[in-house]
């Protein structure tokens, strides 16, 4: 390949991507472009493993900490703001080396998303009162005269996607599957880019996650935590939800002791890398799946 449009690097929860993206930037003059849908949220640095300060200095990083913790972050922004970071790669001449573990980003970088413009602030809000206040069954009764597709792809107590199938068709004035039928068109296309999935032994990374846990607890990630709960944000939030998040929240509320936190975030976080494995494998089946010691010489060679 005598050019790549892009690199795109992979893989579950603390396999090592940040370190190689960073090496390949630096190998290359490219610059690293965050793919997780965690680490863009400022409140989130010591618990996201974000890259520091030193990371961003021997090559630029863009896309990082630069949205609030009390926004609903969405796939859809998500790509206004990469193509936002694919043209100041262009202006700066270096090749953009996206980086993460959030599938659902690489796969809308690459293959498209469906064109859903935001909901009004006040639709959301109306309607997640409402699934507290009434239930998920009320609310898919609803959504079955307002939207009988979705209410009969979903379960009738999956209230977070029934609720946002309503916001959509109230917001909107049509509904989810409507405009699934518009997608937006990808920003990459994957014959100009050089994908990889960073594949470690399973056991490794296990024992990997536990160690970084117990760093980021060394590091502040109480504290961090702490100063997220101060805010009073809906736990229903994304950034609530991050993982070490809930047990340390709970921690801090003398529910549970430190110990039990830190225990649930590491049980949480092998989870989701069991999952990335399952998703990528699934939905990215012919990326290539490399252990993280080979993956610099395969994508310079890649590169050329």
């Amino acid at each position: 390949m005598d050019h790549a449009a892009a690199i795109l690097i992979a893989g579950p929860t603390a396999s090592g991507k940040s370190a190689l993206a960073l090496a390949l930037a630096e190998a290359i003059g490219g610059v690293v472009v965050n793919t997780d849908s965690m680490q863009v949220y400022a409140d989130l640095k010591v618990i996201t493993a974000r890259p520091s300060p030193d990371d961003a200095a021997r090559a630029p990083h863009l896309l990082y900490g630069h949205v609030d913790a009390a926004e609903n972050y969405s796939a859809g922004r998500y790509v206004e703001d990469a193509r936002g970071a694919l043209l100041r790669a262009a202006r700066l001449g270096r090749v953009p080396v996206f980086v993460g573990g959030t599938g659902l980003y690489f796969k809308a970088l690459t293959v498209g998303l469906s064109a859903v413009p935001p909901t009004p602030p006040e639709v959301r809000a109306a309607v997640r009162a409402r699934l507290v206040a009434e239930g998920a069954p009320a609310l898919h009764a609803e959504l079955a005269r307002l939207d009988p597709g979705s209410a009969a792809r979903l379960a009738e107590n999956d209230g977070v996607r029934i609720a946002r199938a309503i916001e959509v068709v109230l917001g909107t004035g049509r509904s989810l599957p409507d405009w699934h039928r518009e997608g937006l068109r990808p920003l990459i296309d994957p014959a100009d880019a050089v994908p990889v999935f960073l594949a470690p032994d399973r056991d490794a990374l296990y024992g990997v996650i536990d160690a970084r846990f117990a760093a980021m607890i060394e590091h502040g990630a109480v504290e961090e935590v702490r100063a997220l709960a101060a805010r009073g944000l809906d736990p229903r939030l994304p950034a609530m939800k991050a993982h070490g998040v809930p047990g340390l929240l709970r921690h801090l509320a003398g529910e549970i002791s430190l110990d039990e936190a830190i225990d649930k975030g590491r049980q949480d976080t092998r989870h989701y890398a069991k999952r990335q494995f399952t998703w990528f494998r699934h939905q990215l089946a012919d990326w290539p799946r490399v252990a993280p010691a080979e993956a610099f010489a395969m994508v310079m060679r890649r590169v050329g």
